[in-house]
């Protein structure tokens, strides 16, 4: 029987990434995302749902589902984020830092606290979680993504505890700067409050890491699909960084 697992925000970018690399290693895949058109683009191979990550009673129906439909499942990948403001602590609205708090934080908790019940059930399962070097690091001028990146590996650290006991194991992926779309927004937001152009913060990014270079999606992908491996049987309660080793998290240009 094929294993399954079920990646939120895995219509585009990294979760994307991380569902076409687990139908790769004979997995049956379920994305969920908020954006309709991200998901059409996504083959009909895979199970789709149309959810807010941070909608409780929607990922409440979505497990439902899961549990309807597959009987159980082996891996969660609990990847939806947003990028949140770019701007200092005092020019943050609440309202701005609540959301990006809320989509990042809230949506791996739901996630979890509805993945968790079916795992204990058949005594297995992985979760990870995607967090970021902001939640190793800190980020300065991104304080609501940086503070719900942290919150997420306490997440990740204390469902390691409470469900290594029936042999289900959570760890958290921290990428660093990641090519693409998001990304590109992030320094072009960057560039107008430094009040330089997005090359150059690109460049300062690139030369804050030991190995000089941005990553790309499939590598957060590939880290995916060995922490849910017989591999990474071991492998729990890591926070795990995938960004060329960051020396650097606010680079000067």
């Amino acid at each position: 029987m094929a294993r399954k697992v079920l990646i939120t925000a895995g219509g585009s970018g990294i979760g994307k990434a991380m569902a076409q690399g687990f139908e790769s290693d004979s997995y049956e895949v379920w994305i969920t995302d908020r954006d309709q058109s991200a998901l059409e683009t996504c083959p009909d191979t895979w199970q789709k749902t149309k959810v807010d990550a941070a909608d409780a009673a929607g990922v409440a129906a979505l497990f439902a589902e899961v549990t309807n439909l597959w009987g159980g499942l082996d891996v969660l990948c609990a990847n939806a984020g947003i990028a949140g403001p770019t701007a200092l602590i005092e020019d943050i609205e609440a309202d701005e830092f609540k959301r990006c708090v809320s989509v990042n934080l809230e949506g791996a908790f739901l996630a979890a606290k509805y993945a968790a019940p079916i795992m204990k059930q058949q005594k297995s399962g992985a979760i990870i979680l995607s967090s970021s070097m902001a939640g190793v690091n800190g980020f300065p001028g991104r304080a609501p993504y940086a503070s719900a990146k942290w919150a997420i590996n306490g997440l990740m650290k204390t469902l390691a505890m409470e469900l290594g006991p029936f042999g289900i194991r959570a760890n958290s992926i921290c990428p660093g700067c990641v090519d693409g779309p998001r990304m590109q927004g992030v320094m072009d937001r960057e560039a107008v409050t430094k009040n330089t152009t997005p090359e150059k913060i690109r460049e300062g990014y690139e030369a804050g890491a030991s190995m000089r270079t941005f990553v790309e999606a499939i590598d957060i992908a590939n880290m995916a699909v060995f922490l849910a491996s017989e591999k990474a049987r071991f492998v729990s309660g890591q926070i795990i960084g995938v960004d060329g080793h960051t020396e650097n998290p606010d680079p000067k240009v």
